[in-house]
């Protein structure tokens, strides 16, 4: 109606008053570079819908295993034999897949070695190693009950990745099998992600794996050079380790034959376990040192492990293992560890228990049997059912590390995100869950809001310097010496403001829980995140996302200026609030009066909306002076400039 008032209004006028009128401009000539525009995402369809859930018809690849290995400690080598079945649930035929062949990365030329330095820990120590692949078969069936027929099927490497060609082109819905059989030198120092420690054994990236071909990138064919990590189809595993019959081993899944390689105590020590939350000594120093930890010393033992529904098998063995086990609801809780980390190491069963329980309780419950942390020359890795620790300085560094690698069961292990392409969708969600349990177990280390603080300022110092990089970078572009800081502590730092300062921690627990629930056992990306979040939680957040993730943007408010003027017995007061950056954050603004008394005001960060420059409030206040107004005077915010934060009332 206002626009039809002003042209009739127009028409109205004299015509010799009349001149050619200049056209009419919008007031902003271009597209919308707010912070608060629109944040453009993939456009949803059946597979990923615009709510953020998995569509009607979402879909993921699977891949099954059986391997057989065995260790050869004379030679450092492990020689292997696998069968895996692939089923292809796209709508596309497949003429070819990629394997991950990551012991690779550990030849003479290879790009890690050209981007980490050798005595970098993620370099390769200038080990000369590489995956060496006896025969890889296509197993196809033939008429009934006649043997498969094998076929040589033709391979390309390329780097870490690996082209196989099919025998038969693998349509919707079929399955491909085929039967590999490899080897491969030990390295002792694996990109800090495997490797070996004298008789001690981690064996990671260890077998030919699956690529994931997914709806959003075809088949992911990222090389693996050792900081980005890593992006699996789920699937169902049978694994049969055979090594010296010293050895005690810890894997991913459950053990399926304890009776031939365990003793019978503890045998019985296991079920006594399986029922107390108090941790039980499987296997203990006395018994490494006599040996009757091992029901015999000579020859070979095979140890068998199954697991179902996991991305990913690995094992460790040492001669050295002292075990400990505990449960929470069914759940067992080891830690194996060598007798010299004792000292601190006697705690970590039950420091493994109460990541599982706290993680459990307050996102989602944990799915396997069991979950391992193992000490060894790994300094922190994750991986299905299992995880590799080193010694640590004490209880609560080694809880630090413990509750971390724990927590990546549920990011990514649950919640399987591509590692590779998206780090912080796994390593900043898990930083975040772990200021709860870190709060938990240790409280007078800081509860988590103390721990959340401490994230907060060391994300301000470095957009202070400004050596901060956007979240949303791939792992392998990140400077080493940055990597912490941007793909774990900036976003969990900004699931932290998500939850305390702009949702609230009901709706935020309830959205990130939706989100969990969503995507459990299959692959979001950041976009799904993003929808599912805003879908749970009945909140627009596009401005966040873009300055928190997407961009890189810092942030400064300020008061600019206070006008107090006295009407009979009130003070009136205009506040103009300044937003000096182009990141955008709510306002926590303090009031200080003469007689000590304080009072608070939070708008949203949406005031910024209209102007991302200035917004103004009016105040009326009774029979009071205003001595002080402050900006954020709990540092529950980011600021990189806190001098402007401050309005002193002169005398």
């Amino acid at each position: 109606m206002k626009y039809a008032s002003i042209a009739l209004s127009l028409l109205a006028a004299p015509l010799v008053a009349q001149q050619p009128a200049p056209p009419l401009r919008p007031s902003n000539p271009v597209a919308d570079t707010s912070i608060f525009a629109p944040l453009v995402l993939p456009t949803a369809n059946l597979i990923r819908a615009g709510s953020g859930a998995p569509g009607a018809r979402y879909w993921q690849n699977h891949a099954d295993y059986d391997i057989t290995a065995s260790l050869d400690t004379g030679t450092k080598t492990l020689h292997g034999q696998l069968t895996l079945r692939y089923t292809n649930n796209s709508p596309d035929t497949l003429h070819y897949i990629w394997l991950q062949t990551e012991q690779n990365a550990f030849k003479n030329n290879s790009l890690n070695s050209f981007i980490f330095p050798a005595d970098s820990r993620f370099g390769a120590k200038n080990f000369e190693g590489g995956d060496v692949i006896e025969h890889l078969d296509q197993l196809l069936a033939g008429p009934a009950r006649t043997p498969a027929r094998r076929v040589k099927l033709p391979v390309r490497d390329n780097e870490t990745m690996t082209r196989v060609d099919l025998a038969e082109p693998l349509a919707p819905g079929k399955t491909a099998t085929l039967d590999i059989a490899w080897h491969f030198l030990i390295p002792e120092h694996g990109a800090d992600r495997m490797g070996r420690d004298g008789a001690l054994y981690e064996l990671a990236q260890w077998y030919p794996r699956m690529a994931v071909y997914d709806d959003v990138r075809g088949w992911n064919t990222e090389p693996y050079l050792g900081q980005g990590e890593f992006y699996l189809d789920y699937g169902d595993y049978n694994v049969a380790i055979t090594l010296p019959a010293g050895y005690i081993v810890a894997a991913t899944g459950a053990l399926q034959n304890a009776a031939d390689v365990l003793t019978p105590t503890e045998v019985t020590r296991l079920a006594q376990a399986a029922k107390s939350a108090a941790p039980v000594r499987i296997v203990t120093a006395a018994e490494l040192t006599s040996g009757t930890a091992r029901p015999r010393r000579t020859g070979t033992m095979t140890w068998r492990f199954a697991a179902k529904n996991v991305r990913d098998a690995v094992w460790a063995g040492s001669p050295d293992f002292q075990w400990d086990a505990s449960s929470y609801q069914g759940v067992m809780a080891f830690a194996y560890y060598r007798p010299a980390a004792a000292f601190n190491w006697d705690d970590a069963a039950d420091q493994a228990r109460m990541s599982i329980m706290e993680y459990s309780e307050r996102w989602f419950p944990y799915p396997w049997p069991q979950i391992s942390a193992v000490e060894g020359p790994i300094s922190g890795m994750e991986y299905p059912m299992l995880a590799m620790e080193g010694v640590s300085r004490d209880k609560f560094d080694l809880y630090n590390v413990v509750t971390h690698e724990i927590g990546h069961m549920w990011f990514p292990m649950i919640v399987g995100s591509n590692e590779r392409v998206y780090m912080w969708q796994d390593e900043g969600f898990n930083t975040f869950i772990n200021t709860f349990s870190e709060g938990r177990r240790y409280p007078q280390h800081g509860d988590q809001m103390a721990r959340a603080a401490q994230e907060r300022a060391e994300v301000e110092l470095v957009m202070r310097v400004g050596a901060d990089q956007p979240v949303n970078i791939g792992p392998d572009r990140i400077a080493p010496n940055l990597l912490g800081i941007s793909a774990y502590v900036k976003p969990s730092v900004g699931l932290q403001l998500l939850r305390q300062e702009i949702l609230g921690p009901a709706t935020f627990d309830d959205a990130f829980r939706t989100y969990v629930s969503r995507w459990a056992f299959k692959h979001p990306t950041p976009a799904d995140f993003f929808r599912t979040m805003e879908d749970a939680s009945g909140r627009r957040l596009d401005w966040f996302w873009r300055e928190w993730f997407v961009e890189n943007e810092r942030f400064d408010q300020a008061v600019e200026s206070v006008d107090t003027r006295q009407a009979g017995d009130t003070l009136q007061v205009l506040v103009v609030y300044g937003n000096r950056l182009r990141g955008v954050l709510p306002i926590r603004a303090r009031f200080t009066f003469g007689d000590g008394s304080i009072q608070d005001f939070t708008y949203p960060a949406e005031v910024w909306s209209t102007n991302t420059s200035r917004y103004t409030r009016d105040y009326a206040f009774v029979g009071r002076k205003l001595a002080k107004v402050e900006l954020d005077p709990e540092h529950r915010l980011v600021d990189i400039e806190r001098d402007n934060n401050v309005w002193t009332a002169k005398p």
